[in-house]
């Protein structure tokens, strides 16, 4: 077997991800290219990869029953996103002194 080149689709295994691997072929009757996506079960030794990372796969002996592809390399790390604390907006909008619960004052006569 040779390495391969994937997407991590899911980590929540200890030591252990799904990656991924798309491939073309040539549909030999209706002349087109069509691609197709096999799923990979490797060891993850120290739960480096997140989900979205570009990762190569390099062949080992069976580790488990679905399992004998190992990690080599992470290519590509996926941008994670952080939403905001909710205590962080109120801190800013206290500092700004406008307060979005309560309607503003009627004005004086």
């Amino acid at each position: 077997m040779k390495q391969v080149v994937g997407v991590v689709v899911s980590n929540k295994m200890q030591k252990s991800v799904v990656v991924a691997v798309d491939r073309l072929f040539h549909h030999s009757l209706f002349n087109r290219y069509v691609k197709r996506t096999s799923k990979f079960m490797a060891h993850d030794e120290h739960n480096l990869c997140n989900i979205g990372d570009r990762v190569r796969l390099d062949p080992c002996r069976p580790l488990s029953k679905r399992k004998h592809w190992v990690v080599a390399d992470i290519l590509k790390k996926a941008r994670i996103y952080v939403p905001h604390s909710s205590s962080s907006d109120a801190s800013s909008a206290a500092s700004v002194g406008v307060d979005s619960h309560q309607p503003p004052p009627p004005p004086s006569s």
